[in-house]
């Protein structure tokens, strides 16, 4: 419940951010997150979910693991400033980009800090969620407290931008603490060069996997601004908040139920299929809740919660909201693809929804604007989860996605009691 307040009380700020900045001024906010988050994703190297795996698997090598995650995340996050430099620049040559480079560094910046949150890896291990969901509500109240200080204020698109970064900063000085109260000192990590090598050499299929999932959940948002302009994507980022700000429900299962359906795979295979069913139906009954609800209250809640200017969203959020539900089995499938050690094939079905996206967002977009890149979003999230279904030692995983999808094991719940 904690959590949930604080995310209620996040998502209430950002509703009276956007309306303090308008419709332009709140695309320039959004842009700097979709213009890097390409980058970021790739200085993760793919290593926290990697990590965690191989702290079940060799939990004694607990301060190897974490310190040479920790050094390479560093590394990967330092690396890719130049890159956005570079990037916005040649970007910036083929269309005048309105936001400006130093808040794209400052976003960028990011990549650093996230190289803390390797500690969240050790939790997840021990099935020790809460400390990292302390942490969250922490983060989230006092993230929530200074941009209202800054709308008091009455302070400029700049300052909002900083505190981006400073979300993070705050998360990173958190998972620090609770692991140095209930662990011990970071300062114990060890670097390990040859642990390096191996963990690169098993995880770059899933960092490739986060960065072409990146491309097809943030290019929409640059390819609204790049064609409609900025004021078009301060609507269409109302959108986007709307309909991913229920997508910590996947990711909280997810953490909390993996290591069980990994000790199930070890003992008994009949209870891991089962347990992977349960997940995928869970994740059908949350999110086709979600989407119904969203559907039909859209409207009232533009008109709410925001200015005219912003209404035009309305509409569009009752598609985006539908993708929800292929995002929700996506991560859960995704947990089985890493449990069996797919992680190319993660990659490759990232990289299809990704490909599907780009293609349709260059169709949609000049055609039908932002409920283009909404249609393109719903049409790339559904391929990108189902492309499992195209392989054939992955097939029956995708035919379980379609049993609760369509409430089949539901139905066959129901008869059988």
């Amino acid at each position: 419940m904690a959590r949930v307040g604080s995310l209620v009380i996040k998502i209430l700020v950002g509703f009276a951010i956007t309306n303090y900045l308008g419709k332009t001024q709140n695309g320039i906010l959004n842009y700097p997150t979709a213009f890097t988050t390409f980058f970021v994703a790739a200085a993760a190297l793919g290593l926290d979910g990697f990590t965690t795996r191989e702290l079940l698997r060799t939990p004694e090598n607990r301060d190897r693991l974490l310190g040479t995650a920790f050094w390479l995340k560093l590394t990967g996050g330092i690396c890719i400033i130049p890159l956005i430099y570079f990037a916005y620049i040649l970007w910036n040559t083929h269309k005048p980009i309105e936001t400006p480079l130093i808040y794209i560094v400052i976003v960028g910046l990011t990549g650093i800090t996230q190289a803390f949150y390797i500690t969240d890896s050790y939790f997840q291990s021990k099935v020790q969620a809460k400390y990292v969901m302390r942490v969250q509500v922490f983060g989230n109240i006092i993230s929530a407290l200074i941009k209202l200080v800054f709308i008091l204020l009455k302070l400029n698109v700049e300052w909002f931008v900083f505190a981006l970064l400073l979300d993070t900063i705050i998360l990173a000085i958190g998972y620090v603490y609770f692991y140095s109260v209930k662990v011990g000192s970071i300062f114990k990590w060890v670097f390990d060069s040859a642990l390096a090598k191996y963990l690169v050499k098993h995880s770059w299929p899933l960092a490739l996997s986060a960065v072409l999932v990146s491309i097809y959940m943030k290019i929409d948002q640059l390819m609204v601004e790049n064609y409609l302009g900025t004021g078009a994507l301060g609507i269409y980022s109302t959108v986007v908040a709307l309909s991913e700000s229920w997508y910590f429900i996947p990711v909280a299962i997810v953490t909390s139920v993996f290591p069980a359906i990994m000790n199930a795979k070890r003992d008994n295979q009949e209870r891991y299929i089962k347990r992977l069913q349960n997940m995928y139906d869970i994740m059908v009954w949350i999110s086709l809740s979600v989407a119904l609800f969203m559907t039909f209250a859209s409207p009232i809640i533009y008109h709410i919660v925001y200015t005219p200017e912003f209404w035009d969203g309305a509409h569009v959020l009752t598609v985006h909201v539908w993708a929800g539900i292929f995002v929700f089995l996506g991560s859960a499938s995704g947990q089985y693809l890493i449990a069996e050690g797919y992680t190319k094939l993660s990659m490759l079905r990232t990289g299809m929804g990704a490909m599907v996206n780009i293609v349709l967002n260059v169709l949609w977009i000049p055609k039908y604007g932002i409920m283009g890149a909404a249609l393109a979003t719903l049409i790339a999230y559904f391929t990108a989860t189902f492309f499992i279904l195209l392989i054939p030692k992955t097939r029956q995983q995708g035919i379980m996605m379609l049993k609760s999808l369509f409430l089949v094991t539901a139905f066959q719940k129901i008869f059988k009691r």
